[in-house]
């Protein structure tokens, strides 16, 4: 494994994100260095979509914590959020699902359009694949230009299972982590599913992670 640090760069963001890591790799790189280009891009409608835990807030955070904007949840959009997003540039929404209000949402799109504004969405799927109700809003996502957040790599594996660990401050062997990187599932929420199926463990049991405990949870 190569020296992670080196690559590690540090914001500060919300939630149980305060002062921790985001990890650059080939998976998210592509969107990474597209939201530090702002605001030269190929269209003014930006959809992020990943899986859960896939960093796509984190992503967000880092952004306007460098260009300034509002950032809104898609389950709690309301009207006043129409007036609210008049003195921003960039407009960030963020979970996306078929549940949304599809009329509110699409008088905000139309809006921040008309404005020459900056609007990026996030989802678990792209928002083309949404299959939204109303017929405007599944041509508007048409116009959206779509960046999705890759399966993680080796490198990127290792980095979300020290920052899980990190977080519930567990230190592990090296030699453990390599072992879980050749078995774990490639998934951001199966990584973050594990280590708390681990902490869970070695809390009951009252004993630290060992190899017999990762088995334990892997199947093996």
């Amino acid at each position: 494994m190569k020296e992670y640090d080196q690559k590690i760069i540090k914001f500060d963001y919300e939630k149980n994100f305060e002062g921790k890591d985001f990890y650059v790799s080939k998976s998210n790189e592509h969107i990474f260095n597209l939201l530090n280009n702002w605001p030269k891009w190929e269209k003014n409608f930006l959809n992020i979509s990943g899986e859960r835990f896939s960093g796509k807030t984190h992503l967000i955070n880092i952004f306007l914590n460098k260009f300034n904007g509002i950032k809104l949840d898609s389950n709690f959009l309301k009207n006043e959020n129409i007036q609210e997003i008049k003195i921003y540039q960039n407009i960030v929404i963020e979970n996306l699902t078929k549940e949304v209000d599809e009329n509110l949402i699409y008088t905000l799109i139309n809006i921040i359009d008309q404005d020459n504004k900056y609007l990026i969405i996030t989802s678990e799927k792209p928002i083309v694949n949404i299959n939204f109700n109303l017929d405007d809003l599944k041509s508007r996502a048409k116009s959206f230009l779509l960046q999705n957040i890759d399966k993680p790599d080796d490198d990127l594996i290792f980095a979300l299972i020290l920052k899980n660990l990190s977080d519930r401050q567990i230190s592990l062997d090296k030699k453990l982590i390599n072992y879980l990187i050749k078995r774990i599932d490639r998934s951001y929420s199966k990584i973050f599913d594990f280590i708390y199926k681990i902490d869970e463990i070695s809390l009951k049991k009252k004993k630290s992670i060992d190899f017999k405990i990762i088995k334990e949870v892997l199947g093996e």
